[in-house]
């Protein structure tokens, strides 16, 4: 199935916005899990390093420039359809880091436990908050903490009651 039958991406369009290794292996990269073309490109215009590459047509689907990436998540809260992450792979030998929106109340807290979410909403791992911003607009910044191996799994958590 693709995404545009039920809604979660498939293996061939998860590899093709995937980072190669070698870029993972040098600090924190956007990954771009937009797999629709709908007129939309504030990502682009929110991003101050030209990574995420400028639309020839506004419903192209978005191209990142790894080698220009930071890592600095300014586009995450500027995605309507919530489809940007930035994973670190670089945060220790056996944990990574994800920045992820959230849009749901309550937020976490710093070092709160929460539950750790696949594409399909199922819970997968306990993980760890490491870090809640706040943003202009009704998206905040979940910083959480992930073993590698779920880096590119999890994407997205539930606070627990």
């Amino acid at each position: 199935m693709s995404i545009a039958i039920n809604g979660i991406p498939t293996k061939k369009e998860m590899e093709r916005v995937f980072p190669p290794k070698k870029i993972l292996s040098r600090g924190p990269v956007v990954i771009v899990e937009c797999f629709q073309h709908i007129p939309c490109d504030p990502c682009a215009a929110s991003c101050p390093s030209g990574a995420i590459i400028p639309f020839e047509d506004i419903n192209d689907l978005p191209e990142v420039n790894h080698n220009r990436c930071t890592g600095c998540g300014l586009c995450i809260a500027s995605c309507p359809g919530l489809a940007i992450f930035v994973v670190d792979m670089t945060y220790s030998p056996t944990e990574a880091l994800i920045k992820l929106p959230y849009e749901l109340l309550p937020l976490p807290k710093k070092n709160q436990i929460v539950s750790g979410l696949d594409r399909e909403g199922q819970k997968i791992a306990d993980v760890r908050v490491d870090k809640v911003v706040r943003t202009k607009n009704k998206t905040s910044i979940i910083t959480i903490i992930v073993t590698r191996k779920l880096a590119m799994v999890i994407r997205n958590i539930k606070v627990k009651d």
